[in-house]
This record gives structure tokens, C-alpha cells and sequence, in this order.
């Protein structure tokens, strides 16, 4: 039941990182590069790829040369959304069911829980490098029994942000 357990929790997060190494593999043994952009405050049809509101056309390239998201899900809160994005989980299945702060409670420890990989977690393995530039808000603020795990503890090799 435990390895079961794990498997299980890692899935979403395994099944796009399995089939963006299997594209890799298509176009030869070149990985591809990797980047996401999530920005607060943003909705879904703010950029001229999704809908055309605001005129985006650097991003319009990266998303017509490479996978866009059409079905992520967020909190609107930007912390639980960052969780989720950060390991493919529910947020508050791995700690973020708010913001940074410790409540005490087990959806809610403020902090992403170290048992959840983040994507830089999984990509260092197979040789990428990884980097992250802007809000963390993955630990929590304020007092806890808990370890505090900034970005370069979780996978990430360089953090430029607050």
C-alpha cells in the first residue's frame, strides 16, 4: 500500500515530465528546454495566445513552438497555485492550502511539504539545469516546528526573487 501510495502522488507530475522527455527523444537526443511562466493577477484570456486581450507576441511564439496549458487549475491565491504548479499536486495535498503561514493543520502548514517533488526535483536527474526567478512563497512565515525549504533546497540550482 505505501509504494502504491507514492506512486500514486507523483503521477500527474511524472506523466508530463515522461512525455516531454519522449518528444525529446523524437527529435534527437537534444533535450528540450523548459520554461514556465506563471504570473498573478493574470486571467486566462489576458494574452493574445488564449484570446487576445493584451498583445503578446514573444509569448505567442514559446507557445506556438511549444505545450501550453488548457486545463491547470488554481486556488486564486497565488501560493496554493504555485504549490500546484511547482509538483503537479492538489496545494493542499502537499501542505499550501493557503498562504505561508502555519496553522498547524495538515492542508496548511504555510510551506511545501517535503515529500512533494517539485519539477526541479525531477528535471536535475536526467542532467537539466534549473533556476527561478521571482516569488517563492513556498515557505512559511512566521514561527513552525517545521524545516524551513527555500528554492535551492528544493532542486532549484539558482533563485533570484523574494
Amino acid at each position: 500500500m505505501k509504494n502504491f501510495k507514492g506512486i500514486f502522488k507523483f503521477t500527474s507530475l511524472a506523466v508530463y515530465l515522461t512525455i516531454s522527455l519522449f518528444n525529446a527523444s523524437l527529435f534527437g537526443s537534444e533535450k528540450p528546454n523548459v520554461i514556465v511562466i506563471l504570473a498573478d493577477d493574470l486571467g486566462y484570456s489576458d494574452l493574445s495566445c488564449y484570446g487576445r486581450e493584451i498583445e503578446t507576441p514573444i509569448i505567442d511564439q514559446l507557445a506556438m513552438s511549444g505545450v501550453r496549458f488548457t486545463g491547470f487549475k488554481n486556488t486564486s491565491r497565488c501560493t496554493p497555485s504555485r504549490a500546484s504548479l511547482l509538483n503537479g499536486r492538489y496545494s493542499h495535498s502537499v501542505g499550501v492550502g493557503y498562504m505561508p503561514t502555519d496553522q498547524q493543520k495538515p492542508g496548511y502548514r504555510g510551506q511545501l511539504s517535503a515529500d512533494a517533488l517539485t519539477i526541479a526535483e525531477v528535471l536535475k536527474p536526467p542532467g537539466y539545469r534549473t533556476g527561478i526567478v521571482g516569488k517563492w512563497h513556498q515557505t512559511f512565515i512566521g514561527k513552525s516546528k517545521q524545516q524551513a525549504l527555500f528554492p535551492l533546497d528544493r532542486g532549484f540550482e539558482y533563485f533570484y526573487g523574494t
